[in-house]
């Protein structure tokens, strides 16, 4: 069997940014290929990819749209469409041309919902089609996303429908998409996603010292938070929520990073830390590369706080999990991990838990045995493969 990991054409694999799902894409390759499968990636054509030893075929699209567009806006659109177009076109040709059992495994509602339109379903069945949803949406109650979806996420629903295998990253997407849009349950599969735990693992104290010394922190105690900077991912929520204490613990530093999705927001953010006197204990480190540089950060905060309104699955969390950090996360999120993490309801239980982790210290400790088990992408690949074997048999 030859497994197809299908990159969104969002960003270039391997991800120079925190994107999530392009990581995903990468890291369940080199965990296929590491568990002794036959597995490629297919992504957009990039001109300055990074260095990587993993098999990409590339597809090619307008310059224009070569460069990565964070804003989401019409010509991320575009992209999206046009990429989407000639992944199906490469896709055709590569199921003219197999003689071997093939899955495609999706990652994004264009990528698939091109394919079924454009690709024969005489030849669509020389593969199966698995795909797997990360969209936040489908993470709450049904009644608060209801138009939405049908608005906004019809190609999603379409894909879900006509996909021989869906996966996905809750209960509550199980509920909506068996419930309200008849998907057959057979056809559903619950993986969680994974982290890579070379990458994200605990450093020596006096390497931990020596980066926040480097990076002008040392005496510091440090509350840290990852994601896009947009309204969902809440970085001012958490800020006014920690506006006080902070006022209260002068040496204590709120640090987010993640790329500018809203810069009205950014700047709203600027603004509130302004008015209430915090503007030097908000720092913003800007993008950070996953891997090496962004586990420098996890350990080098003191808790890592968690408070997105709507979420899928956090991988921040189980990295930060990983890193050995104390990471607090809003009760609103229906987070499938059984452990791992704090969870509070209120503003008076966050500010606790963060007193809690800050005054306490923190103590680094190896990797838990259920993170290396059960949320390894070696453990996570094997499960995909596992089900794609079932349906070819």
């Amino acid at each position: 069997m030859k497994i197809y990991e299908i990159g969104t054409g969002y960003t270039p694999i391997p991800a120079q940014m925190g994107a999530a799902t392009e990581i995903v894409v990468e890291e369940l390759t080199r965990s296929l290929r590491r568990n002794g499968e036959s597995a490629e990636i297919i992504d957009i054509k990039a001109a300055h990819r990074q260095n990587t030893l993993l098999p990409i075929i590339e597809v090619r699209v307008p310059g224009v749209f070569t460069k990565t567009d964070v804003s989401l806006g019409i010509m991320h659109k575009l992209k999206r469409v046009f990429y989407s177009i000639s992944l199906a076109m490469k896709l055709k040709t590569i199921l003219k041309q197999t003689d071997e059992q093939v899955a495609l495994h999706f990652h994004n509602q264009y990528n698939l919902f091109f394919f079924l339109k454009l690709v024969s379903k005489k030849l669509r069945s020389r593969a199966i089609v698995g795909y797997t949803v990360h969209s936040y949406i489908w993470g709450t109650k049904w009644d608060e996303i209801e138009k939405t979806v049908k608005k906004k996420y019809f190609q999603e629903i379409y894909c879900v429908q006509k996909a021989d295998a869906v996966f996905v990253l809750n209960d509550i997407t199980i509920d909506h998409f068996v419930n309200r849009l008849g998907v057959g349950r057979e056809q559903i599969h619950k993986i969680l996603n994974g982290v890579n735990v070379e990458r994200y693992t605990p450093l020596a104290e006096k390497n931990v010292f020596a980066f926040k010394k480097a990076c002008g922190f040392a005496g510091e105690r440090i509350i840290f938070q990852v994601g896009s900077v947009c309204p969902r991912k809440n970085q001012l929520g958490s800020i006014r929520m920690l506006s006080r204490y902070l006022r209260e613990h002068t040496d204590v530093v709120y640090m987010y990073a993640g790329g500018i999705i809203d810069a009205a927001y950014q700047d709203s953010i600027k603004r509130f830390a302004a008015e209430n006197g915090i503007i030097d204990q908000i720092k913003y480190v800007g993008e950070l590369s996953p891997g090496e540089q962004l586990n420098q950060y996890y350990n080098m905060a003191d808790c890592c706080v968690f408070t997105s309104t709507l979420e899928s699955f956090g991988l921040v969390i189980i990295e930060a999990i990983a890193s050995g950090t104390p990471v607090i996360v809003w009760s609103n999120l229906m987070f499938p991990l059984d452990g791992g993490y704090a969870m509070y309801h209120n503003t008076d239980e966050f500010v606790s838990l963060v007193d809690h982790f800050l005054q306490s210290g923190k103590t680094r400790s190896s990797v838990s045995e259920e993170i290396f088990t059960n949320y390894s992408w070696d453990s996570v690949a094997s499960m995909y493969s596992n089900v794609f074997k079932e349906y070819i048999k």
